[in-house]
């Protein structure tokens, strides 16, 4: 059993899913901080010192905070917006690499033109006969 456990966990898919989690969580943390400490003062500011996490509804006693909902799914979309957005980078990179650059046409003169079709004529007369 040990064998086998050492096997699926040295497996590059394994340590490659572990990686992208901790880098995950690393950007997360990043994003999260964007939003809480530098995007929703501005919001706030913008709005006069209006705060979403702030909203409670009081319903027989019980606090209901939705406003701390509405805040975690801002969060939410602008994290998602900015892992689409990285990864549409690192996309877009790596299709620029992988596409091999395209060759510029050939640019014949005229001696060169007219050896390509004295030639093209030959093999046309060789292919009839």
């Amino acid at each position: 059993m040990w064998e086998d456990f050492k096997k699926f966990a040295l497996k590059g898919n394994v340590i490659d899913l572990a990686i992208a989690v901790i880098i995950g969580t690393a950007f997360g943390k990043i994003v999260s901080s964007l939003v809480e400490d530098i995007i929703m003062p501005a919001v706030g500011i913008m709005l006069g010192g209006f705060s979403v996490e702030d909203w409670t509804y009081t319903l027989n006693g019980a606090e209901l905070r939705y406003g701390a909902f509405t805040q975690s799914v801002i969060d939410f979309f602008i994290i998602a917006f900015s892992i689409f957005m990285v990864i549409r980078l690192f996309t877009g990179l790596k299709r620029k690499k992988d596409v091999p650059a395209e060759e510029e046409p050939e640019v014949l003169d005229k001696k060169e033109e007219l050896l390509v079709e004295i030639r093209d004529l030959l093999a046309k007369e060789k292919n009839g006969l």
